[in-house]
């Protein structure tokens, strides 16, 4: 289970979610257990503690 720091960074991965860089848009989008969209962010930068899919 990923825990906050407190201090900027996640201890602990982020379990069965993976994140994608979205072409069009330059957001990353996080997609769930089951591959669905589930968040997508506004300002550009990943999610932390979150993988990277390819």
């Amino acid at each position: 289970m990923a825990t906050n720091s407190g201090r900027g960074f996640r201890r602990g991965a982020v379990r069965r979610r993976s994140q994608l860089l979205n072409t069009l848009t330059g957001l990353w989008t996080k997609r769930g257990a089951k591959g669905q969209f589930v968040d997508g962010k506004k300002n550009g930068t990943p999610f932390k503690g979150v993988r990277k899919e390819r």
